[in-house]
């Protein structure tokens, strides 16, 4: 079987991480998002939150599952079985960083990285500019699941 993971902090998911994931899915049998518990920072959303809402954005999908993990990303690929990561790339900024988690990613287990284009509508999106701009009472839906842009309003526009 042909297992990937994409990981990430998808707080929270926006329509360029699924783009990244509906791709993927049809390359591969089985995608597993990985969502990545990094205790050194807060989110805004809690880890239980964001599997919910994935889960959710990728309910049409039959091969791809949801999964929180910590550590490092090499030893959740080995205990899920994947010999892939996937990591959209929106520009080349994103790119310098992303070659080197790649390269060592493979000195570490074997594991490769596919990076894939973003799609140029989604070249500029980001979760913090999603919710900065909810934040300051700006419309993001068109950049988040329907589902998504309600939580961020009610999450971010409580006082």
């Amino acid at each position: 079987m042909r297992r990937a993971v994409c990981p990430g902090s998808f707080d929270p998911v926006t329509n360029g991480h699924l783009d990244i994931v509906g791709r993927a899915s049809r390359l591969f049998d089985e995608v597993i998002i990985g969502v990545l518990i990094n205790q050194s920072k807060s989110g805004l959303f809690t880890i239980e939150e964001r599997l919910e809402m994935l889960s959710e954005a990728t309910a049409g999908y039959e091969n791809v599952r949801v999964a929180a993990f910590h550590g490092l990303l090499v030893d959740f690929c080995r205990a899920q079985g994947a010999a892939v990561v996937i990591k959209g790339l929106r520009a080349v900024s994103d790119f310098d960083y992303e070659l080197q988690m790649a390269q060592m990613n493979i000195g570490l287990s074997g594991v490769e990285t596919l990076f894939m284009p973003t799609n140029p509508l989604y070249s500029f999106l980001s979760s913090s500019l999603v919710k900065d701009v909810v934040k300051w009472g700006g419309d993001a839906s068109s950049y988040v699941p329907d589902f998504v842009g309600e939580r961020l309003v009610t999450r971010l526009r409580q006082n």
